[in-house]
């Protein structure tokens, strides 16, 4: 009876992480079509500078502090309850956004109030979706209880391609609906897919397997217990670090494509074509930083992308001197900038989840996701802040553009960041020793298979997992 038990639990879990991957697919469909397409919204609706920055950093800061409810909430509630109402109410944001779109093109309500509305409605969005991170987190990591690098590797694959062909798709129509100056239907459409999509994961969520979830009494310990803690624990420190990227990442990640769209000129099809890129090349890598931080350690992934982290900004700073060679040299060059970036950060993403979740227990990972999740808003809403002030600023430093300043600014905070905190992390659990040229041989594997055995692998994957 025991035995039949036990396959019955693996079978459930199994049945699950296929389900994940569906309703993961529907996940990246909102975001393809909806919240990818947000700053460029808020541009349309004539948004400044220092509102692209609220964008970013006011949603992020909110939404990671209503964590804290969520935390408590798993005390009482199933998280399978929790996930399911926090994304029916994600959903439902869509169509109040839709709506401001439909006040500033039709009815004339000035910019001012429409930027303020978006925001509003936008944060609102972001808190009902982080308000479910810590329960999906812990749900997940129920399931998945084995090689979790290699599945969410491959997990994360299937999605990235789903999000680059949706965010291709929604670009060129996005595109026509503008030359035939019907922009705001063109929006409506997108967000219009982005709310049924939403709706989709709401009833796919049902599925999960929820195994039961006993918290023992003093498993609890408070944010601030959890700072003050920072500098004796592992965990701790690595947090603070995964912060302090985020916010040099911050101080620039908003502003990328009021960069292109308004300063270069861009139409949405050479937007989208540039950012599908870093998800381009993130397709093609996560598998491997997934194996192969199973292997050797997240750390070590962390640890070598991390390093890389502060180029990016740099590269982008780079289109100073090379837009006079013409917008044909300019698109190529950023597009491999964000290939490269998308190469980066997949590994240093993949890695630090995965470090979180080897580093803490089973019932206090809700509990740690959220204040790990808090840190890195702060870390948002400072960076964003910040750089929305610093461009919207006519700082004439050195001759170079605002825009450009804080893509200076955002890789001198990532330096900082790396090199002040890296050397204090721990890895947490047994792993492989690094040989020498392992990194080299196995990345070869990767860049140069047979065209047949790279279809072949890149098949396999999509239909072994027939993703979230």
């Amino acid at each position: 009876m025991k035995r039949e038990k036990v396959v019955s639990e693996e079978k459930l879990r199994e049945q699950t992480k296929k389900v994940s991957i569906k309703e993961g697919i529907a996940t990246s469909i909102m975001d393809g079509a909806g919240v990818k397409y947000i700053a460029p919204y808020a541009l349309a609706l004539g948004a400044n500078n220092a509102q692209i920055g609220f964008l970013t950093s006011i949603p992020s800061l909110l939404g990671n502090f209503f964590q804290l409810f969520s935390t408590k909430a798993i005390e009482k509630t199933s998280r399978k309850k929790i996930i399911r109402i926090g994304v029916f109410l994600q959903a439902l944001m869509w169509i109040p956004i839709i709506l401001v779109g439909y006040l500033f093109f039709y009815k004339n309500i000035s910019q001012q109030i429409t930027s303020i509305l978006v925001i509003s409605f936008y944060t609102l969005l972001v808190i009902f979706g982080a308000f479910i991170s810590p329960a999906w987190n812990s749900l997940i990591k129920d399931n998945v209880i084995r090689k979790c690098g290699e599945y969410f590797g491959k997990r994360n694959k299937i999605l990235t391609t789903v999000v680059i062909a949706i965010t291709l798709i929604s670009g060129v129509i996005l595109n026509y609906f503008k030359k035939i100056n019907y922009l705001f239907i063109g929006f409506a459409i997108l967000f219009g897919v982005a709310f049924i999509s939403r709706m989709v994961s709401y009833f796919l969520l049902k599925k999960y397997h929820e195994p039961e979830l006993k918290l023992q009494k003093g498993y609890y310990f408070s944010l601030f217990d959890f700072v003050k803690g920072i500098p004796k624990s592992n965990f701790g420190k690595f947090s603070l670090f995964v912060a302090l990227i985020t916010f040099g990442a911050s101080i620039a990640s908003p502003f990328f494509a009021v960069y292109m769209l308004r300063d270069l000129q861009f139409d949405y099809v050479i937007w989208t074509l540039i950012i599908v890129s870093n998800a381009f090349s993130s397709v093609i890598f996560m598998p491997f930083w997934g194996k192969f931080a199973d292997k050797y350690g997240n750390l070590k992934v962390i640890s070598w992308t991390g390093a890389l982290i502060p180029i990016i900004p740099l590269l982008w700073f780079s289109t100073m001197f090379t837009t006079s060679m013409g917008a044909s040299f300019v698109i190529i060059q950023l597009m491999l900038v964000e290939f490269c970036s998308g190469f980066i950060w997949s590994g240093f993403n993949l890695s630090a989840i995965n470090f979180v979740y080897d580093s803490v227990t089973r019932e206090k990972l809700a509990l740690c996701i959220s204040y790990y999740n808090i840190l890195n808003g702060i870390g948002v809403f400072i960076g964003a802040t910040l750089g929305g002030i610093v461009s919207s600023i006519n700082i004439n430093f050195l001759g170079i553009h605002p825009i450009l300043f804080i893509f200076l600014l955002s890789a001198l905070g990532r330096f900082i960041a790396y090199f002040t905190m890296i050397f204090r992390i721990k890895e947490v659990r047994e792993v492989d020793n690094y040989k020498k040229g392992e990194f080299k041989k196995r990345i070869k594997k990767v860049l140069a298979p047979s065209p047949f055995k790279l279809f072949k692998n890149y098949t396999n994957d999509t239909i072994t997992m027939r993703y979230v």
